[in-house]
């Protein structure tokens, strides 16, 4: 693994995008190599790796709300991650009224000095959203309490992909628990920090990722 890959800690984990449970709306959601047409190497021979979300997390201490969004995986550990500048990242946050209605959206996109070194630009922090938070990757960022890091991290999803795609072919379940497709790979990850009390709403919190690149939307 490269040494500036940080484990996500996933203990705790309260929430994913696609966790809805209403049964009068529709959600619509993606995850690794989703949807294949524009990321998956199998069916485009030019995937959009950058703009494809892999997962979301969210997860609670007693002050703070943790929100990571890896992207651009899973890829082998020795490759580096993908900064790409024509990327706009948002998390949404819906905190009162309609759960699919984001009060709070938070972007970030990332660009590279004249010496080639990556940067990222933080906008829509709830302390100040018009304010910019920014600097290098692979640092940890902070304001008013608020924690933003992005980099390479080891994918913390755990699946048996070889199990999944016997079960599609055979009709009988043949996952395992010993065997993770996603054992030694890594994703590029942004995981941002706030204190509860400046995201906590009137509402239970939804959260989910978008992306968007210049040109379309994925």
């Amino acid at each position: 693994m490269r040494s500036s890959k940080r484990g996500l800690a996933l203990a705790g984990l309260l929430a994913v995008s696609t966790a809805f449970w209403a049964t009068d709306w529709t959600v619509l959601a993606a995850d690794h190599l989703d949807p294949p047409a524009r990321t998956d190497p199998a069916v485009d021979s030019t995937p959009d790796k950058a703009a494809d979300i892999a997962d979301v997390y969210m997860w609670n201490t007693a002050t703070d709300l943790v929100i990571a969004v890896t992207f651009a995986g899973p890829q082998a550990a020795n490759s580096p991650a993908t900064y790409d500048r024509d990327v706009l990242y948002t998390i949404n946050v819906s905190n009162a009224g309609f759960p699919t209605d984001a009060e709070v959206q938070i972007r970030w996109r990332f660009g590279f000095d004249a010496n080639g070194n990556a940067g990222v630009q933080v906008l829509g922090l709830p302390d100040n959203p018009t304010a910019a938070l920014q600097g290098p990757v692979e640092q940890t960022l902070s304001r008013n309490g608020i924690l933003v890091r992005a980099g390479l991290y080891d994918d913390p999803f755990f699946f048996d992909l070889q199990g999944f795609r016997d079960s599609k072919s055979t009709g009988n379940l043949s996952i395992r628990n010993d065997r993770n497709f996603f054992a030694g790979m890594n994703d590029t990850a942004m995981v941002i920090q706030i204190p509860l009390d400046m995201i906590r709403g009137t509402a239970v919190l939804n959260v989910w990722a978008t992306t968007a690149r210049f040109g379309g939307q994925i």
